[in-house]
């Protein structure tokens, strides 16, 4: 776009309409931190329109869950547990049998049959050992991501560790109902060479856009997934 060499141009175009004002396009990169100047943008912008700072992808240090299945030479992106979702069926049944069971428990305490009442106590209480410990489960499975491989980490007495070379994968797809796309998750399906794998179908993950993003930039574009990580140079003035 030419500059208009009239002077004074710069601030008449900023007095008029929002409509009629003269627009560069705001640069971007993708997969950073984008900050925007309002001073330099905002007068551009319709109000609904003003700049925001927005963080793509989050940069963190593995767990001490994870850490352990990471080789030293392995580059952490990222582990994620699925999405509270997962435990609504299992907390829905827990939920209804408690009522069911304190709704029979009154009826046996009224009638007077206590060693009914003791079954029924110890019963209640498999049933919510059964549920938390569908909850530990949730806490300790993860997804996680590095610049070689995706795993999934599941089970807590018995461990089991599924996991996928990066440079094996022909094709990655995710799909999400209506309901995922309000509550914000969905499930990935793997493929590797038409061959099956440990690790094909992965339900109940978070942000499903997000992470795919990033898997797929894992994958064909690794060199910007790097860079973006490195730690800024620090201008000194020296």
């Amino acid at each position: 776009m030419s500059e208009d060499p009239r002077p004074g141009a710069e601030d008449d175009d900023r007095r008029r309409p929002p409509s009629e004002r003269k627009t560069e396009p705001i640069p971007t990169v993708s997969g950073t931190i984008i900050e925007f100047d309002e001073d330099e943008y905002g007068p551009l912008l319709e109000p609904h329109q003003k700049p925001t700072q927005v963080d793509l992808i989050a940069t963190r240090e593995p767990s001490d869950l994870v850490r352990r299945y990471l080789f030293p030479t392995e580059k952490f992106r990222g582990e994620w547990r699925r999405h509270w979702i997962h435990l609504v069926k299992r907390l829905s049944l827990g939920v209804l049998i408690t009522f069911i069971l304190g709704y029979i428990a009154g009826f046996l305490a009224k009638e007077g049959y206590q060693d009914a009442l003791t079954i029924l106590v110890v019963v209640w209480l498999g049933v919510l050992g059964w549920v938390l410990w569908d909850v530990a489960e949730w806490y300790y499975d993860r997804f996680i991501l590095t610049n070689k491989r995706v795993m999934v980490v599941s089970g807590i007495i018995a461990r089991k560790v599924a996991m996928l070379p990066l440079a094996r994968v022909t094709d990655m797809k995710y799909t999400q109902s209506p309901l995922g796309r309000i509550l914000g998750y969905g499930t990935f399906e793997i493929e590797s060479a038409g061959q099956d794998q440990a690790l094909r179908k992965v339900a109940n993950l978070p942000n499903p856009t997000d992470l795919y993003l990033q898997v797929v930039e894992e994958m064909y574009e690794p060199e910007a997934s790097e860079a973006r990580r490195r730690p800024a140079k620090v201008d000194d003035g020296l």
